[in-house]
């Protein structure tokens, strides 16, 4: 697997790093359901916050890791050498480490805890450090050093435990840092200290503070520190710093103990514990807790729940169970162990990210917090499958968001269903946003079965912005609330339904010059954001086009299997079901958009409340002739070609009208997203497919980086957008941006191109686990630079793609309309020496291990589903495409406890 780096150990995803510090920008995550939310590096560093507004650390960006010396540390004074850092953060072992490697280290992670053993066999001395965020109810991190005396003679030694406190927002960390240290009142007792600011001072305005932060300590035993260094200053000393502090250095005496009661200065957590002396082989524990709170502790409670060797490993047994319950909910298993045990921690991440949204690990030093309406969607495609008891009652919460004019809020709460106004008042609509929340629905009700989420009534979002952020409302105000009203002020409902048509009809008509859907602020490509008044994304209008195409098939299917004839809707939307109510001429621009702003009149500021009851076949035929017309449309004028005889999808306009993908003096412009959605909503032909593909190699496909977002533009474009003036090859400018990639891989495998799907999918892989290059751990990174390095490790949305794509694509497991649909498109090089490959996952309420059975070791293309059993007993399946379709009914008659055994016997076609 890595030709050198990190070594899984054993069967559970554990993997092993020698001299971790000697790799820069390394962190792990360590998170709870409580909202604690940390990063810890080889050395002890990174952050700990539960919040924009609450960090205990100081904020860290990844260049910080290396510069900032506010790190977690653990300091022992050894008799006869002097200061040692337990994590080599200090600066004489820091200096060293380039030209000495006396000192061997180890870095070992599991789910979710963290070891780093540094062993200094000159000394005798050997540490390990344990860290891991309970999963429990409290916003604590914990962290085990175990000290060992290796060599012939007694080791002697003082300990200090040394966590800077920072204790507020991160607003502060430049503007107003001293002035906020100000308000720090200080309380040192027993086990530790508190910093409790006075007020927090932030955006949010000067209130009266009750959040504490705080460092507790004790001996494996449970007995306390000696005492305490509250206050920065005095613990480095004059001209000192934390990694060289002076009370470490001199060896001392502590400057405060229990009662000790400080304000107005930077904090630390200093705890000085009693002096030890090991004789060879003998050991001895310390247990730290970095708490934050809602108000002040009682630390005797704290104490017994956290600090004592025995608390700590019985926590962290249950911490491992938990995690490890969470992720069994989806294994792989195929001719590759490594590969499956790599995607274990891909599994991780869609959960990763709904806990830290998109900000607090530190690549993710833009975040604020919270998640975008893109994000809302995409990661519950994998936490549908992960953790999908929650998922119905997100997804129709979600929907809260929708405005009636198509658009959506962009300020996401903390809470589901929460929308906020923009409060920076700035008018922005990614085009996009409307397309995503019908792929999640339909693969919740392909997996559930349950067709009555459609008809859910849910309000829509309110705010100043209407006409898709066109015009303000200065009728409205934040006093008004955030739900739409009708005319007589009655807050009004639609069914998701409702929301669902809404959201993919409104772009059909908001079309460009070109008759494709205008690319307004951007559209997944955050970075295209310069083209808002004549841009438009093809990509995206394919996209919509085969939505729309999806609604008319889910229409008929409610009515031919459900027995729904009709439907209600808003009176207004009548006038977009124009084929119902007065047929427009699709071919028109300006009829287009004429009809468009009929119905945004219509809406704007409120609507009547009245309900159309509409024949839902018509309904369906109105969208199939709108995505029948979509898609010929785009194969009519969008399909290019370059001098060199490739062909492809034109895939944007810029601001100046101009087609943005072709030959051009600079060399060809080609992007990736403009032929993955052409060919994942079958807007392309099979043999367009196949064209695209030799497009993408020719003019995507790099060696080093595999399969780039776009081909270098030659320059800034400001009628495009900011992407382009990053460095090639960085970032949304031509790396290997895996969300985009995996998508890429999805559609080839949906359209039968599997070979070439699995290469794209091997290449991701094969990048990430390229230690030497990638130096990332475990897991898909949001993209790979020029250098090979993965970039904004653990928080991306690839990742539930990723997982999505091997499991419904790849194993062919999906769900129809609550039937288990089997399809495998795995190569022969996926299954094991017996010929096997096998996925265990949720399904019905069930534990299902599906195991596919292909001793002859055939190729995908040669074999077919020859029989199935379950639980060794044979059972009947309907033909369906090139899979096999079991119904429901023989789900729901198996047990629901244990794991129930699903064998497929593959034969030659």
């Amino acid at each position: 697997m890595t030709k050198s780096g990190w070594q899984f150990q054993g069967e559970q995803g554990v993997f092993k790093l020698k001299h971790p510090e000697k790799n820069s920008y390394l962190y792990f995550p360590l998170v709870n359901e409580a909202g604690m939310m940390s990063a810890i590096t080889p050395n002890l560093h990174g952050g700990i916050t539960s919040g924009h507004n609450t960090f205990l650390m100081e904020p860290v960006s990844v260049d910080d890791l290396h510069n900032s010396k506010a790190s977690r540390n653990f300091w022992l004074y050894i008799e006869g050498y002097g200061a040692w850092s337990v994590s080599g953060n200090s600066a004489k072992q820091n200096a060293a480490q380039f030209v000495s490697d006396e000192e061997e280290s180890e870095m070992e992670a599991g789910f979710l805890w963290h070891k780093l053993t540094r062993h200094y066999a000159k000394l005798g001395v050997k540490a390990e450090t344990t860290s891991f965020v309970p999963a429990k109810d409290d916003k604590v991190e914990l962290m085990k050093v175990k000290i060992t005396n290796t060599g012939t003679a007694p080791l002697e030694f003082t300990p200090t435990a040394a966590i800077p406190l920072y204790g507020r927002s991160a607003d502060d960390l430049r503007d107003h840092r001293h002035v906020t240290s100000l308000l720090h009142r200080i309380y040192v007792a027993e086990y530790g200290m508190e910093v409790q600011p006075a007020l927090s001072f932030d955006e949010r305005g000067h209130r009266v503070n009750k959040v504490t932060y705080s460092v507790l300590g004790a001996e494996g035993s449970g007995k306390a520190p000696i005492g305490m260094f509250p206050i920065n200053e005095e613990f480095i000393g004059e001209g000192g710093a934390l990694d060289w502090p002076e009370a470490v250095v001199r060896n001392r005496e502590p400057l405060a103990t229990a009662g000790t009661e400080l304000e107005g200065y930077e904090a630390v957590g200093a705890l000085r514990f009693a002096p030890v002396q090991l004789l060879p082989g003998q050991s001895v524990c310390y247990v730290v807790a970095m708490v934050i709170s809602d108000d002040r502790l009682e630390q005797g409670n704290y104490a017994a729940q956290y600090l004592s060797e025995a608390q700590f490993d019985a926590l962290l047994q249950e911490n491992e169970a938990y995690w490890r319950e969470k992720l069994d909910t989806i294994k792989f298993k195929s001719g590759d162990a490594e590969q499956d045990l790599w995607m274990k921690w891909v599994t991780l991440q869609p959960i990763l990210r709904r806990l830290y949204g998109n900000s607090f690990l530190p690549y993710h030093d833009y975040g604020r917090g919270g998640r975008g309406w893109r994000d809302l969607w995409q990661d519950c495609l994998a936490l549908m499958v992960m953790e999908p008891n929650e998922v119905r009652h997100l997804l129709v919460n979600n929907y809260a968001g929708v405005r009636i004019d198509g658009s959506n809020a962009t300020i996401i709460g903390s809470k589901p269903g929460e929308f906020i106004a923009d409060r920076n008042n700035i008018p922005r609509v990614w085009m996009d946003h409307g397309a995503w929340p019908l792929l999640t629905t339909l693969l919740y009700v392909h997996q559930s079965g349950d067709l009555d989420i459609l008809l859910q009534p849910q309000t829509y979002f309110r705010d100043i912005f209407v006409k898709r952020c066109g015009e303000r409302d200065l009728s409205w105000s934040a006093d008004s609330g955030n739900k739409l009203t009708t005319v007589d002020g009655s807050i009004y409902e639609g069914t998701i339904l409702e929301h669902i048509l809404l959201q993919n009809i409104v772009p059909f008509f908001h079309v460009g010059e070109h008759n494709n859907i205008k690319l307004e602020g951007a559209d997944w490509n955050d970075g295209l954001d310069l083209a808002p008044n004549r841009g438009e994304s093809v990509a995206f209008t394919a996209f919509y086009a085969s939505n729309l195409l999806e609604l008319a098939e889910l229409l008929t299917h409610l009515k031919d299997n459900a027995g729904i004839e009709t439907i209600e809707l808003a009176e207004e939307m009548g006038i977009l079901l124009d084929s119902l109510t007065g047929p427009v001429d699709y071919e028109s621009v300006d009829a287009k958009l004429a009809l468009l702003n009929r119905y945004y009149d219509a809406v704007t500021p409120a609507v009547s409340g009245k309900k159309l009851k509409l024949d839902i076949a018509k309904v369906a035929s109105d969208l199939r002739s709108k995505a029948e017309w979509a898609i010929s449309h785009l194969r009519s004028n969008e399909w290019i070609s370059s001098k060199e005889g490739y062909e492809w999808f034109n895939g944007y306009y810029n601001d100046d009208a101009q087609r943005v993908e072709g030959d051009f003096p600079q060399g060809v412009r080609m992007t990736l997203t403009g032929q993955v959605f052409s060919i994942m909503g079958g807007v392309a032909t099979d043999e367009q497919v196949g064209k695209i593909s030799k497009a993408v190699d020719r003019y995507l496909k790099d060696a080093k980086i595999g399969y780039r977002l776009n081909s270098n533009f030659g320059g800034i474009q400001q009628n495009l957008g900011r992407a382009f003036g990053f460095a090639f090859g960085h970032k949304e400018n031509g790396a290997m941006f895996s969300h985009m990639t995996v998508m890429y891989a999805n559609a080839l495998y949906k359209r039968g191109f599997v070979k070439e799907g699995y290469e794209v999918l091997n290449s991701i892989y094969n990048l990430s686990t390229d230690f030497e290059l990638s130096r990332m751990y475990p897991g898909v990174p949001e993209y790979i630079n020029e250098k090979g390095r993965g970039m904004y490790t653990f928080l991306t949305g690839s990742a539930s793609w990723l997982l999505l794509t091997e499991l419904t694509e790849v194993y062919g497991v999906k769900g129809s309309y609550g039937h288990l649909h089997l399809e495998p498109k795995l190569v022969k090089e996926q299954f094991d020496g017996q010929g096997e490959a096998a996925v265990e996952t949720l399904f019905a309420d069930r534990m299902l291990q599906i195991v596919y059975r292909n001793t002859a070791l055939l190729d995908y293309g040669q074999y077919r589903i020859g029989s199935i059993a379950i639980n060794g007993e044979s059972v009947q399946f309907d033909a369906s495409g090139s899979g096999a379709l079991i119904q429901r009914s023989v789900l729901d008659a198996l047990p629901r406890e244990g794991t129930q055994r699903i064998e497929i016997v593959l034969e030659q076609k």
